[in-house]
């Protein structure tokens, strides 16, 4: 699988992200090289990447991050048409976009560790309702034909455990393809059944054609999960500011 790294700008058009949003407390699942968070951080925003590559060679996502995108940039040139360049204009903005993020992702990490926990789906190392709103991008269904649909299932129900109020996923088309993933209707019919409807919303971004929906899914009032989720009992690996305030008032954090 790549290792992306998308820009702020980026989020805010593959979720829809308002500012109300960006309020709130957000995980980014799986983070890879993105600058969302170190670029949310900076506007005062409460961010947290969480993705497998976070371990001991942390430190060298930045660099894999870019000779990948340069590697990239030729391929762009030459199947330029294969892509939607509304937002991006052209390989060259891209190629520039995605160098600079990738430099914001290695210097924040370096910076501000905290806020890069090491973990992946469908096993997160945060104890339910940690977020309001979960973010994940480019690994469920873009990578549709190489993860089962029970791996699917297992993290869709994994990232709700750890909702508050919304789960947002981008692109439902596979990489390779630009089809949407098959089984994504069989995927929100079980999440309804346990209390987890779910919406198509139709977003301002698209880089492949036709992926331009995010799968919206309201967390806020689900049944029990069908099984105790994987993780649900692990410490917080993160000194959360609404943890700590509510600590410093002698109570429990607001639900």
């Amino acid at each position: 699988m790549l290792i992306s790294a998308r820009s702020f700008d980026e989020y805010r058009a593959m979720f829809a992200l308002s500012d109300d949003d960006l309020g709130l407390r957000i995980l980014d699942c799986p983070g890879g090289a993105a600058s969302f968070t170190a670029e949310a951080g900076e506007r005062g925003a409460d961010v947290v990447a969480v993705d497998p590559q976070y371990g001991p060679d942390r430190h060298l996502l930045g660099k894999l991050a870019e000779r990948e995108i340069e590697h990239k940039h030729q391929l762009l040139v030459e199947h330029a048409s294969r892509f939607v360049w509304d937002w991006f204009g052209d390989a060259e903005r891209y190629t520039r976009l995605r160098v600079e993020s990738a430099r914001a992702f290695a210097a924040d990490i370096a910076a501000r560790p905290d806020r890069y926990v090491e973990g992946s789906l469908p096993r997160l190392p945060f104890p339910d309702r940690s977020f309001d709103l979960v973010l994940s991008s480019h690994l469920l269904f873009s990578y549709g034909a190489q993860l089962s649909e029970e791996f699917h299932l297992s993290a869709l129900l994994e990232l709700v455990r750890v909702a508050r109020r919304e789960v947002r996923l981008f692109p439902v088309v596979l990489h390779t393809s630009d089809h949407p993933y098959e089984a994504l209707d069989r995927l929100r019919g079980a999440l309804d059944g346990w209390g987890v409807p779910s919406r198509l919303d139709r977003v301002g971004y698209a880089f492949q054609p036709g992926g331009d929906e995010a799968l919206v899914l309201d967390c806020a009032g689900h049944a029990p999960l069908p099984t105790a989720r994987p993780g649900a009992d692990a410490g917080d690996p993160v000194r959360w500011r609404h943890l700590r305030a509510a600590a410093d008032q002698g109570g429990a954090a607001s639900p």
